[in-house]
């Protein structure tokens, strides 16, 4: 299993709802995709980030195949529109 998790800072904090509302769409909508959580963050510490995303994949292929599926590229695409930072961990287990 392949564990990729992500977090965002956004300049409008507005946009944070809206993310994980489009991040929790993908489930059941890409292959390969076996489990998607997302949240906002609730304790708004100096070095929190706005949202968290981990999915889970059955391995590195299917997380490559995520990354270009049209549905992910979408969701992307949208957040890169708005997102201040980006950083993200992948990780076996």
């Amino acid at each position: 299993m392949l564990t990729h998790v992500v977090c965002f800072k956004f300049d409008d904090l507005d946009v944070a709802g809206d993310v994980c509302v489009r991040l929790r769409a993908m489930a059941g909508r890409i292959p390969g995709l076996q489990a998607i959580e997302a949240g906002v963050d609730v304790v708004r510490a100096e070095r929190s980030y706005d949202v968290a995303l981990i999915t889970r994949f059955d391995d590195l292929a299917a997380m490559q195949a995520y990354q270009v599926h049209p549905v992910h590229v979408e969701v992307a695409n949208y957040i890169k529109q708005h997102a201040r930072a980006i950083v993200a961990v992948d990780f076996e287990g």
